[in-house]
């Protein structure tokens, strides 16, 4: 028997709603007006990949404006509310040859767009702590996550359901029938035919919480997600956290996503793992990851299921996420604000993969070393004004993928008009 997430969802709510649970959302709500906001986010984004074996570079640079409307819930038993964004993505340099796609598309004779727009809406239903959206959204879950990472964000269309009935529980269930990438105006240009998700997490105390996440994109895959994350407090200055992902992928006969990560497209599967401890004290973290691969094929994503779709810990320009890889991070984080520049941090990690299946070579390597600083402005006219500087330095085995180097640079301001 099949059992659809929505209808999941449905039984589980109906159960959650005969337990005691806290104070209901839509009983405090003021109303469609009084609860609305509109934003707009202002991002000047630059790129650079410097390839290292006569490929051509990416360059570009692009201004984003991304604007946001939420508005409140009307008031009543069950309330009715709408969402909307506006995007449009102005070039400011590129060229044929080296634009980079995922900020412009690209016309016919091979240069980037000018520019690019997109708009949606979703409406909205909220009973007690359960709301139900249908329409334009960026899900963000382990199993479908959308990709906020360039210059405009990947938006679905479809249905989610949220419920926040008991206190600490999540749980989501959906169906998403259209995907629009990054640097594409189109609704769905890659013709996603249907992905369901469900799942939920649980915050079990402020130390420790769980998920566990499923999905179902049609003639690609099935995934199933896990999560385990658990934090032990030394003291006000010190702890030690460790976290756990997981996905297991079974992969559609024909699967074009199993053949791109190496599977012959025959009944390929893929198990893809990974474990960080991260020790904080103070203004300092240091952190030790491991992750690794075992299956038929890699690990796939972004075949449907979004292009953030990754939650493990190795994942930086290179997700090392290839068949058979496994993986080790050494990383270390500085909060500056213990040392008089609150908003600034710096980030850099070393994570180097081995063992890969790739183009018959069974050992394949890859290495990567990321840098990034991040300051926030704090107060003042500006407060909120965000500069991220990040940079890859990259280099792999002939078979495993080119040597290079990437530099990615935001400045973002987010104004908020209601």
């Amino acid at each position: 028997m099949t059992i659809r997430p929505l209808s999941a969802l449905a039984l589980a709510v109906s159960a959650a709603v005969s337990l005691p649970a806290f104070a209901s959302e839509q009983s405090e709500s003021k109303g469609f007006v009084e609860d609305a906001s509109a934003n707009l986010l202002l991002r000047n984004a630059y790129f650079n990949r410097d390839y290292k074996d006569r490929t051509n570079d990416a360059k570009t640079w692009g201004q984003g404006f991304i604007g946001t409307f939420e508005s409140g819930f009307t008031q009543g038993t069950i309330g009715f509310g709408v969402d909307a964004y506006g995007l449009l993505g102005v070039k400011l340099d590129s060229g044929r040859g080296r634009n980079y796609s995922a900020f412009f598309d690209t016309e016919s004779d091979g240069h980037p767009v000018d520019d690019l727009s997109e708009a949606g809406a979703a409406v909205k239903l909220r009973f007690s702590n359960t709301v139900i959206k249908y329409g334009n959204q960026f899900p963000s879950l382990p199993v479908l996550a959308y990709d906020d990472s360039r210059l405009l964000p990947q938006a679905f269309t479809g249905t989610l359901v949220t419920s926040k009935e008991i206190e600490g529980l999540e749980l989501n269930a959906g169906r998403f029938t259209g995907d629009s990438p990054m640097g594409d105006p189109a609704r769905d240009p890659n013709r996603l035919k249907s992905i369901d998700v469900v799942g939920g997490r649980y915050t079990v105390s402020d130390d420790l919480s769980l998920s566990l996440y499923h999905s179902d994109v049609e003639d690609q895959f099935k995934k199933y997600y896990a999560n385990v994350n658990y934090n032990l407090p030394f003291s006000e200055r010190q702890a030690l956290n460790f976290d756990f992902n997981i996905y297991r992928t079974k992969y559609d006969d024909g699967s074009t996503a199993a053949v791109a990560m190496g599977g012959d497209g025959q009944g390929d599967r893929n198990t893809i793992w990974s474990l960080a401890a991260k020790y904080s004290i103070g203004a300092h973290a240091f952190i030790l990851a491991h992750q690794r691969n075992t299956g038929d094929a890699g690990y796939a994503y972004d075949f449907g299921d979004g292009g953030s779709t990754i939650y493990v810990a190795n994942s930086y320009y290179s997700d090392f996420n290839l068949k058979d890889e496994r993986s080790w991070q050494a990383s270390y984080e500085l909060d500056f604000a213990e040392y008089g520049v609150p908003g600034l941090s710096y980030k850099v990690a070393y994570v180097r993969g081995s063992n890969i299946d790739a183009g018959g070579e069974s050992d394949g390597t890859e290495r990567e070393l990321f840098n990034q600083f991040k300051y926030v402005v704090q107060e003042g006219a500006a407060k909120d004004l965000s500069f991220k500087l990040r940079n890859s330095i990259y280099r792999a085995d002939n078979n495993v993928g080119p040597d290079l180097n990437e530099i990615r640079a935001f400045i973002e301001y987010p104004l908020s008009i209601l």
